[in-house]
């Protein structure tokens, strides 16, 4: 085991910048035919995505308000399940890339940090399309319900519905960005915790931003899960810095 990380080691030091930029090239076109290949098979199933993807809806009539909106919704949907099929590969491109010039100690800070980039992302998508999608339309039909009939746009429902579950993901990445700015020294628990009142306004800033909708409702609730998520990160951050000073310890 230990020859093997030593060989791969000597190779990585052997390998010129040229290589390495062609091993960087066949990276990421490994990474956009996979999004191609998966794009296509999309579009295979794409009406019982787009079917799936309309659940949230209920009785809402999704319209089809100007030639062609649909085609441009079904190349939307295609594009995001593309993306989204391919994260765990291009990933998996990613580690291969760069783990064969770390040490041992920044694979155990780089290579976490990347699994569990991609597992929040995905509960980020998971997190959105239970709980932040239906309880923003369920605001928007009773709202003003006894007054108008709700009749959407699909164009307009598919832009709302994947801005959100994106945006969502996207926000589930504090805790790995905390774990890997604490790994470095950069920031520490202490002042982490210290600061919890700016997150506290920062996260309800930040879910106004991103949330497409305007309800209270959606907004409180991703704020909610990005507080939360920041004292997830600052409970990685304090077992990282434990583990740090035990290993230290050890080594003295």
């Amino acid at each position: 085991m230990r020859g093997t990380v030593q060989s791969e080691n000597k190779l990585s030091d052997s390998m010129t910048f040229s290589d390495h930029l062609e091993e960087l090239r066949q990276r990421i076109l490994n990474s956009i035919y996979s999004i191609l290949i998966s794009i296509f098979f999309s579009f295979l199933i794409i009406k019982p995505l787009i079917s799936f993807l309309e659940i949230p809806a209920g009785d809402i009539h999704l319209l089809q308000l100007a030639p062609g909106e649909f085609l441009f919704v079904a190349i939307k949907v295609a594009g995001y399940s593309g993306l989204i099929v391919s994260m765990p590969y291009i990933f998996y491109q990613i580690i291969l890339f760069i783990s064969p010039g770390l040490t041992k100690q920044e694979k155990s800070l780089i290579l976490p940090a990347v699994f569990g980039s991609g597992l929040l992302f995905f509960l980020g998508l998971i997190f959105s399309w239970w709980i932040l999608v239906p309880a923003a339309i369920n605001f928007f039909i009773s709202f003003g319900a006894d007054i108008v009939e709700p009749t959407w746009s699909i164009e307009r429902y598919f832009d709302f519905v994947l801005l959100l579950m994106s945006s969502t993901a996207i926000a589930f990445q504090l805790p790995v960005l905390q774990f890997i700015l604490g790994s470095l020294g950069i920031i520490t628990t202490e002042k982490m915790i210290s600061n919890w009142k700016i997150v506290v306004i920062s996260s309800a800033i930040l879910s106004a931003v991103i949330t497409p909708s305007t309800d209270p409702l959606t907004m409180s609730l991703l704020s909610i899960s990005i507080v939360f998520l920041f004292f997830v990160g600052t409970g990685l951050t304090y077992l990282s810095e434990n583990l740090k000073s035990k290993t230290l310890s050890s080594s003295h």
